[in-house]
């Protein structure tokens, strides 16, 4: 039997807490009636959608699984109310966050369906992604220090003949520092102003000879390598580019709301 995502059961927790006084009136027939409480059919088809939208069949074996679990639901809902908890301030609190997530992903389901980003849109935001990239991407390793002092300390050991590597270990970047201070791969449009145009004007296997300040700290950086970067094509990128821009649309409509909004 296929078992139910979490997923779906935090977003429709938040409804089928106050299910009971609408559960009588729902359209489309009651999928169970449990100790005189319908649940409703629509229910079972929104809980049903979920899980195939997580790759699960429509089967037989699916409907009867989400009928089961919303009998269960529905028990312990009923056992809750006989407790009062569903006064409980805390516990309507986290019900109407429930319920909030439901008519925010309803509404941009909607929001996107009706502003579906462009072809065009979507080859210009391509192009300004390639032009970023440039032709070239590097193999860079930085220790990352808080002081100025610290990096200018490290490059004066680096002069004295230690190993990048050793020094990595005292690097601020977790993600970088049991690896010798390596950050792989990547073209400059990969890394925060600063330290991209500093690896840009380095030659092979040399570092910075003077601290690289960026909003993390101070960076001592060491190309290398370099080699020719084949960018992903279009059609390999399209799913991210589309995401990407339909996020800063919603997000752009959002900030609009909020700038008209009254807010006190």
């Amino acid at each position: 039997m296929h078992k139910l995502t979490k997923l779906a059961g935090a977003l429709l927790l938040g409804a089928f807490i106050s299910l009971p006084a609408v559960a009588q009136k729902a359209s489309g027939g009651a999928v169970a009636t449990v100790n005189g409480v319908a649940i409703p059919q629509s229910l079972a088809n929104a809980f049903i959608a979920e899980q195939q939208a997580q790759g699960a069949p429509d089967s037989p074996e699916l409907k009867n699984a989400v009928r089961e679990e919303l009998i269960r639901r529905e028990l312990l809902v009923q056992e809750a109310r006989k407790l009062n908890l569903d006064k409980k301030p805390e516990v309507a609190a986290q019900a109407d966050l429930a319920r909030q997530a439901i008519f925010i992903r309803a509404f941009v389901q909607d929001y996107l369906k009706k502003n579906p980003v462009s072809d065009e849109q979507l080859k210009a935001a391509y192009d300004r992604m390639k032009s970023q990239m440039g032709n070239t991407e590097y193999k860079v390793r930085h220790i990352l220090v808080e002081k100025e002092e610290d990096a200018k300390g490290v490059i004066a050991s680096l002069k004295k003949g230690a190993k990048f590597d050793e020094l990595a270990k005292q690097s601020k970047d977790p993600g970088s520092r049991d690896k010798g201070g390596d950050l792989g791969w990547s073209s400059t449009a990969g890394y925060v102003k600063p330290f991209g145009d500093a690896v840009s004007g380095l030659a092979k296997g040399k570092y910075t000879e003077a601290p690289v300040k960026t909003d993390f700290g101070y960076h001592v950086i060491l190309l290398e390598d370099s080699r020719p970067l084949t960018p992903p094509t279009f059609d390999q990128i399209k799913p991210q580019l589309a995401q990407r821009l339909q996020q800063e649309q919603l997000q752009k409509y959002i900030g609009e709301l909020r700038a008209k909004a009254k807010v006190q």
